[in-house]
């Protein structure tokens, strides 16, 4: 201790405080010629005080204490490559800042994909430091791999941030957008800060990266912050290691940021006058388009019943759930049941919707979610969604994708203007640019853990790691809930959610999304793969995009991409028994499956079992229409008995016409489909007869559903070495039961005892013919929480390993990582 305390240790006691100014003391630690004594650590109370050995540190009169883990002149030096999102997230700085404090040297720098680091010093402080990477990295960041490996020492005595050096057709990771970090709200704030109520606050973890990059390297330039030199003050902020803003790309503060605008019929404002127009119009119950991270949403109150009615018939959005934000985690308590998972995901930086039980006490607008059980219900994640609820006084906003029903996501202030004129009151716009579109993520909490429903905002760009090195091909996924998947290397980049490919719109979005991907990427593919149904437009796309390319085109069939897409997700190359359980794939056989149990690997497939099979009467207008599945289903089971079914007697006459069609088999393709059949006992049990949009009728069910004794009956038959699930006993239970007036709760609950029941044994009869142990369950039906963990339980009870997906949907969202690894292996 220098000064007039030298010699004194922490066993004398404090330093004496003097009565006057307060003494300052300089306290340094050397060992021998070898620089920065390593294993000494400084500290006054709980604040370290030698972070920098090599600057003089000034200290205030108190106990200080000094605590020799190890004093040793022996120095070791390792190099640590870290793979992952750890380039322009704040890793570099971070790393800087953490070799200084555990008095390390040595040096960092990014190559593609990752850094480099180099540390020497004491063999503890290494230790600790390789620790310390991992559990304190910055919010954003996300360490794929870590590996280390001891080199020679070089005596350096300083820790220094050296260029970059770029690598050739190395795969690149861009990080995603996230929400706000909480030391930026506590600015955003604070009315002494310079940044008060700056609608566009971030620092280097948080907000926005994917949506505005427009090419590598991340650099300004390189983004839709060009346009908005930095002032003198974000400059040096930009430019300080010590700053959370350093080489934060959408730096900017009111002075040289972008700038919010309202537009309206009848007013217009900028700056925070236009935020306080828009909290007056929700307020008054209008309905306002916010431009977000990656595109608008359509907000109101979600507490004005007429609002939200309204806002429904103009996006024509009839009844399926609309999310709602809340201002805080108090608040949504008031709407829903919060788990701890759900409180996890709610408040981490990637801020997905949510989907929680409502509360019985819910005060959210009937019409908000007039058909489900659950709330979608997420945190704010930009600083102007936390300005709506600071400067107004809403417990809930309704926060909708800025579309109408089927159409992409609108993400142009003036392609806003037009798409979503005769939605939207009032327009909160701003000048920064979105180049690419990002909707919100939905995640489901569940008993078998948590179901990724939507993988969007927050999580894409950052890959799925694979097993081994793939070359690059580009997988253009399925109709529904449609996304893209690119392999490079070691690595599956799964796009943003694209939505249902209905129409020339959503196509031309998915082709801007696949080009804006691939030239981030800096990837070239080598073949397309696509779904095997020969009239998506994905498969049409993909086939022209090929001969256009002239590269080969590989048809991936739809079910034994859902099993590739979990192996892959878990690490595993088969072969597995899957069970995959959906709406409707085209088979390899030309007919529709849905209800499979294949044995798979990440190369090809055998089919070892199905649902038997069913018409599905009049084609897919017996989607929109699930009474005609439960008459079908109730004339197969029963005979001349099922005139009597409620359903039938519902729709007599026509299903007279329908009837005689399905006995000549004229437009009634045969299909084992686990969708339909739930849509069958849905309508039987008198929760619809129309579906107002996809699943509806399999999602009422579940929610209707409560716990019941026993199971319906059901049968297994093999026919040429294939399984067929019979579930006419099952279909004759649910009957019997609904004519004996039982509960439909009870009905619903045994019918999803009896599904799971009849599953597990299938997949037991051929994981034992199969001398196999693993089961990989995949396909939408999983996102149902009830079929899901029963399985789940049913299979680990007779002795059988599970995989599920917990990072990718279950649902059409993950068939194109699938059908990726599947064409890259046969590549």
């Amino acid at each position: 201790v220098a000064g007039d305390q030298l010699g004194r240790t922490s066993e004398d006691g404090p330093p004496p405080r003097t009565s006057g100014p307060v003494t300052f003391y300089t306290v340094m630690a050397y060992c021998t010629n070898r620089g920065p004594a390593a294993g000494v650590q400084w500290r006054q109370g709980d604040r370290p005080l030698v972070r920098d050995p090599q600057r003089m540190l000034e200290i205030g009169g108190g106990p200080v204490t000094g605590r020799y883990s190890q004093m040793t002149t022996t120095a070791v030096r390792h190099r640590i490559t870290v793979e992952g999102i750890v380039q322009s997230v704040g890793f570099r700085p971070f790393v800087h800042r953490l070799a200084r404090e555990l008095a390390l040297s040595g040096s960092i720098y990014n190559f593609t994909g990752g850094v480099v680091i180099e540390v020497e010093g004491a063999p503890e402080a290494v230790d600790r430091f390789v620790e310390r990477l991992q559990a304190e990295r910055p919010p954003i960041a996300m360490i794929d791999s870590i590996d280390r490996q001891p080199v020679a020492t070089t005596g350096d005595t300083e820790f220094h941030i050296i260029p970059s050096r770029p690598q050739p057709g190395a795969p690149v990771l861009v990080s995603p957008d996230v929400a706000t970090c909480a030391a930026c709200e506590r600015e955003l704030l604070d009315p002494e800060d310079r940044r008060y109520l700056h609608p566009f606050i971030n620092c280097t973890n948080c907000g926005p990266r994917f949506t505005i990059i427009s090419a590598l390297p991340y650099d300004r330039p390189q983004t839709t912050m060009a346009p908005f030199p930095m002032c003198e003050r974000c400059r040096a902020e930009y430019e300080s290691i010590d700053d959370r803003r350093y080489h934060a790309q959408p730096v900017a503060c009111p002075d040289c940021g972008p700038t919010l605008e309202l537009r309206a019929a009848d007013s217009a404002a900028r700056g925070l006058a236009a935020l306080d127009a828009a909290v007056k119009l929700l307020a008054e119950g209008k309905i306002v388009a916010v431009k977000g991270l990656g595109g608008f949403h359509l907000a109101c109150d979600a507490l004005q019943n007429e609002a939200v009615v309204r806002l429904r018939d103009r996006k024509r959005r009839e009844e399926k759930p609309l999310a709602i934000m809340c201002p805080d985690l108090e608040t949504i308590r008031r709407f829903c049941e919060v788990s701890s998972e759900a409180e996890e995901l709610l408040g981490s930086p990637q801020r997905p919707i949510v989907l929680l039980p409502k509360t019985s006490r819910d005060p959210a607008a009937p019409s908000v979610a007039p058909d489900s059980r659950y709330h979608g219900v997420m945190l704010p994640y930009t600083p102007v969604h936390r300005l709506l609820f600071e400067r107004g006084d809403f417990s809930a906003l309704v926060m909708t994708s800025g579309n109408l029903t089927d159409e992409p996501l609108a993400i142009d202030n003036d392609e806003a203007g037009r798409r979503l004129g005769d939605i939207a009151d009032a327009f909160l716009l701003h000048d920064r640019e979105i180049l690419v579109g990002c909707d919100d993520s939905v995640i489901r909490p569940g008993s078998a853990g948590r179901i990724v429903m939507r993988r969007s905002r927050g999580f894409v760009p950052f890959p799925v790691r694979v097993r081994e090195e793939q070359p690059c091909v580009l997988a253009v996924g399925g109709h529904l809930k449609n996304t893209f998947c690119l392999t490079r290397g070691r690595y599956a980049f799964l796009s943003q959610h694209i939505g249902d490919l209905e129409d020339a719109g959503t196509l031309d979005y998915f082709e801007r999304c696949v080009a804006h991907f691939e030239q981030l990427l800096e990837a070239a593919p080598i073949a397309v793969a696509y779904d095997l149904h020969p009239d998506y437009l994905s498969t049409r796309y993909a086939l022209a995009e090929a001969t256009r390319r002239d590269l080969p085109a590989l048809g991936v069939q739809h079910h034994h991409a859902h099993a590739a897409s979990c192996l892959a997700e878990n690490g595993v190359e088969g072969p597995t028994v899957a069970v995959v359980c959906d709406g409707l794939g085209f088979g390899s056989d030309g007919t529709l499956w849905g209800c499979e149990i294949l044995v798979a690997d990440l190369r090809d497939f055998t089919r070892r079992g199905h649902l038997a099979y069913m018409p599905l009467p009049g084609g897919a207008q017996a989607i929109k229409q699930p009474w005609r599945m439960a008459a079908a289903y109730a004339d197969r089971a029963l005979g001349s008995d099922a005139d009597h079914v409620d359903v039938i007697a519902r729709h007599r006459a026509e299903w007279q016409v329908l009837r005689a069609a399905v006995e000549r088999g004229v437009n009634c393709p045969p299909i084992s489909s686990a969708g339909r059949l739930f849509d069958a006992v849905s309508a039987l049990c008198g929760l619809g007869d129309v579906a107002a949009y996809e699943a509806q009728p399999a999602i009422r069910l579940e929610a209707a559903a409560r716990p019941a004794e026993g199971l319906y009956e059901f049968e297994l038959h093999s026919r040429d070495g294939v399984w067929e699930l019979d579930p006419l006993g099952i279909i004759r239970g649910v009957v019997t039961d609904l004519g004996s007036e039982a509960p439909v709760g009870e009905v619903a609950g045994r019918f999803h005892g009896s599904f799971v029941a009849l599953l597990a044994e299938a997949a037991q009869r051929v994981a034992e013919e199969e001398n196999l142990d693993r089961v990989a369950l995949s396909g939408g039906t999983f996102q149902n929480d009830l079929v899901l963990s029963r399985l789940r339980e049913a299979l680990e009870q007779r002795g059988l390993k599970v995989l599920v997906h917990h990072h990718v949907p279950c649902n059409d969202g993950g068939l194109s990582l699938g059908q990726a690894i599947v064409a890259a292996g046969r590549v």
